[in-house]
């Protein structure tokens, strides 16, 4: 009787470690630490702007970084790429710096344009004058690039190249593009449609109410007329 019982018992416990290990082994193949990491869910914390800064108390002539007191522009700064007329990057990084007194008429004239359901698009602003050196030297013609020996009102931080965009953040047909030289571009070129003749007027009537006046054969180009008495200047900002 014990021959038998023996034989039993062992192949019952035989059975049930066989039935135990297939529940209990893993499939070929799987990793336990893909399936821990799979399990743990990554979330991303975004880091909060900075606060804006307040121009209530910067002297008017004070260099200022526009997107420090405003996040309603958009900017291509066409000069810190090769998408430009020289075909050069001439800036070291993208950056929009202006006077203070710059800033507040443009952040004003955007305030009015954005209940009209547009916003400044940034093309060029402050240009350091070694900047205007180095332009010249790369396309020495008064007709495109001022005389770094006299200087820009871009050298002085009263100067900006701009266009406008919906709120989907489109440009508005100009009838051209930036840095086009050719009666196309000019104010007084009135062959366009009038769809874009009326955004160029949107864009020009809108810059005169706060300050700014156009020249005649670029229609992004603005200068502030309160800072064409200003110095041209070398000042050069960090690029992060």
């Amino acid at each position: 009787m014990k021959k038998i019982i023996i034989p039993l018992f062992i192949v019952l416990f035989a059975a049930c470690k066989e039935k135990h290990d297939k529940q209990e082994s893993p499939p070929d193949g799987f990793n336990d630490s893909v399936a821990i990491k799979d399990t743990v869910v990554k979330t991303e914390v975004e880091e909060p702007e900075p606060e804006l800064l307040s121009l209530d108390d910067v002297a008017d002539t004070a260099f200022v970084r526009l997107r420090d007191y405003s996040r309603d522009f958009v900017y291509d700064m066409k000069y810190a790429t090769e998408d430009n007329f020289l075909k050069t990057k001439v800036y070291d990084c993208a950056e929009c710096y202006v006077r203070a007194k710059t800033a507040r008429a443009l952040i004003a004239a955007n305030t009015e344009l954005m209940v009209k359901g547009y916003r400044i698009k940034f093309f060029d602003c402050y240009r350091p004058h070694d900047v205007q050196k180095k332009m010249w030297k790369i396309v020495p013609n008064p007709q495109y690039v001022a005389n770094p020996a006299k200087g820009s009102i871009h050298n002085k931080g009263g100067a900006v190249d701009i266009t406008l965009v919906d709120k989907e953040g489109k440009e508005l047909d100009m009838g051209t593009g930036f840095d086009f030289f050719g009666k196309e571009a000019h104010h007084d070129y009135t062959k366009h449609p009038k769809k874009i003749l009326e955004n160029r007027k949107l864009l020009k009537e809108t810059m005169e109410k706060h300050g700014f006046w156009g020249i005649r054969t670029e229609w992004w180009h603005y200068n502030l007329t309160s800072a064409s008495n200003s110095k041209v200047t070398n000042f050069r900002w960090d690029c992060e």
